[in-house]
C-alpha cells in the first residue's frame, strides 16, 4: 500500500514517468490573459488601464515585505488616510510613524519607510525616480522593491522576484539548486520571461499566479495557464520545488520586563536606540535579552521599588531569535518622577506609543 504523502517531504521527479519532449517556453502573453480574466483587486491596486501611484506601489510594498495581504489592508488605509503623499509623509515625525505602525512588525519597515519618502522629497522634488537605478539609491529600497516599483509605476522592464516569483520559476524550469543559494539563478531565468510591454501587469500577473493557483501546498495546476510549460508539473512533483536549505535552528533569550505602576495608572516606558532591533519603539525597561537570561535581573531595574516577580512569561518569535520575558511589576507614588530617558504614560496615552506586539503583551499585565 502506498504511503500517504508527507508535505514536509513532497516527492521526488518520477525518472520513469514520461516528460513531453516537445515542452515550449512559457508564454507571457497566456500568463497576461489569465490575468487580465483572474487579476485580485487590491486596495493599492490601480484598475485595468489606469496608471498606478508610485506612492501606493512603493507604500504597499514594503508593508507587504514578509506580511500577507489581509494583515497590510488595513494599516495601508489608515497610512494613505493618513499621509496621502510622499511629501505628508516625509514631513510626519519618525516617532507618529513607528506609532502607526506599531503591530505589523518587521520595524526596520517603518524607519526606512520614512527615510526614503524625506529622500524622494529632498532630492528629487516630492516625485519618485522611474528606474531601477535610481531607485536603488534610495535608502530602504532593495533590488525587489526598485523593480517593483520601476515595473509597476513606471512601465520599465524590471523582474520583481519576490517569493511568488520563485517559487513559479522553480516550478517552471524544475530547478534543483536550493534556496537561497538559487536566487541568482531564479532571477536570471526570470528575465527571460519578461514581455515586451505591459511590464506593471505581468509583474502582478506572476505575483497573483503564486499567490492563487501556484501556491506552496496543493497548487491548483489544472488551471495554471502555464501547466503545459511547467516541468515540475510535468514531473509529478510541484511541491518538490523551491528546494529549500535547512532551516538553523532558532535560539532563545531571557529577559527580565520591569512594569512599573504608579499609583495614577501611568507606566513607566522608555524609547529604544534609534537603530538596531525594534529601533525608535517604545517599551518597557528591560534586562538585556540574552541566551539564558541575566544573572542578577534586580542590577538592572530602573528605579528603587519593591520588585514582585508575577508568575508569568511572555514570549515572542522574532526573525532571528525567540524571546521570553519574566514580569517582575511593582507600584510607585503618583508624585514619583521619571528616572533620566524615561517618561511614564497613562493607558489612554499608549495608542500614542510606539509599542511593538511584545511589549503590548508586557502591558496587559498591568494589574
Amino acid at each position: 500500500m502506498p504511503r500517504s504523502a508527507d508535505p514536509a517531504n513532497p516527492p521526488r521527479p518520477d525518472p520513469s514517468r514520461p516528460v513531453p519532449a516537445s515542452r515550449s517556453a512559457p508564454d507571457p502573453g497566456a500568463l497576461l490573459a489569465w490575468y487580465d480574466r483572474h487579476r485580485r483587486r487590491l486596495p493599492w491596486r490601480a484598475e485595468a488601464g489606469v496608471r498606478q501611484d508610485p506612492y501606493r506601489v512603493f507604500l504597499s510594498e514594503i508593508m507587504l515585505q514578509q506580511t500577507n495581504v489581509v494583515t497590510v489592508t488595513p494599516y495601508y488605509a489608515a497610512f494613505l488616510a493618513r499621509w496621502p503623499t510622499v511629501a505628508a509623509l516625509a514631513g510626519a515625525p519618525l516617532e507618529d510613524v513607528l506609532s502607526a505602525w506599531a503591530g505589523l512588525g518587521y520595524y526596520a519597515r517603518a524607519r526606512n519607510l520614512h527615510a526614503c519618502a524625506r529622500a524622494v522629497v529632498e532630492r528629487h522634488g516630492g516625485a519618485f525616480p522611474d528606474t531601477e537605478a535610481a531607485l536603488l539609491e534610495l535608502p530602504g529600497i532593495g533590488p525587489y522593491t526598485a523593480a517593483a516599483i520601476a515595473a509597476i509605476a513606471f512601465e520599465r522592464r524590471a523582474a520583481a522576484v519576490d517569493g511568488n516569483w520563485e517559487r513559479v520559476i522553480a516550478r517552471l524550469f524544475a530547478v534543483e539548486e536550493a534556496l537561497p543559494k538559487a536566487k541568482a539563478r531564479l532571477r536570471a531565468l526570470a528575465l527571460t520571461l519578461l514581455p515586451s510591454s505591459r511590464h506593471g501587469d505581468f509583474a502582478q500577473a506572476m505575483m497573483d499566479l503564486g499567490a492563487t493557483l501556484c501556491t506552496p501546498r496543493k497548487p491548483a495546476c489544472a488551471l495554471c495557464p502555464w501547466r503545459t510549460n511547467c516541468a515540475a508539473h510535468a514531473a509529478g512533483a510541484p511541491e518538490r520545488y523551491p528546494v529549500k536549505a535547512a532551516k538553523a535552528a532558532r535560539p532563545t533569550r531571557q529577559g527580565v520586563a520591569f512594569l512599573a505602576v504608579r499609583a495614577d495608572g501611568a507606566v513607566l516606558v522608555r524609547s529604544r536606540p534609534p537603530r538596531g532591533l525594534l529601533g525608535g519603539m517604545s517599551e518597557v525597561p528591560s534586562t538585556d535579552w540574552i541566551e539564558g537570561g541575566p544573572a542578577d535581573p534586580a542590577l538592572a531595574a530602573p528605579m528603587a521599588l519593591e520588585w514582585q516577580p508575577l508568575n508569568a512569561t511572555v514570549g515572542h518569535v522574532f526573525s532571528h531569535f525567540a524571546l521570553e520575558l519574566a514580569i517582575w511589576r511593582a507600584r510607585a507614588p503618583a508624585v514619583t518622577p521619571a528616572p533620566a530617558g524615561h517618561r511614564w504614560v497613562r493607558p489612554e496615552g499608549f495608542d500614542a506609543e510606539a509599542f511593538p506586539s511584545v511589549m503590548r503583551k508586557v502591558l496587559e499585565y498591568i494589574g
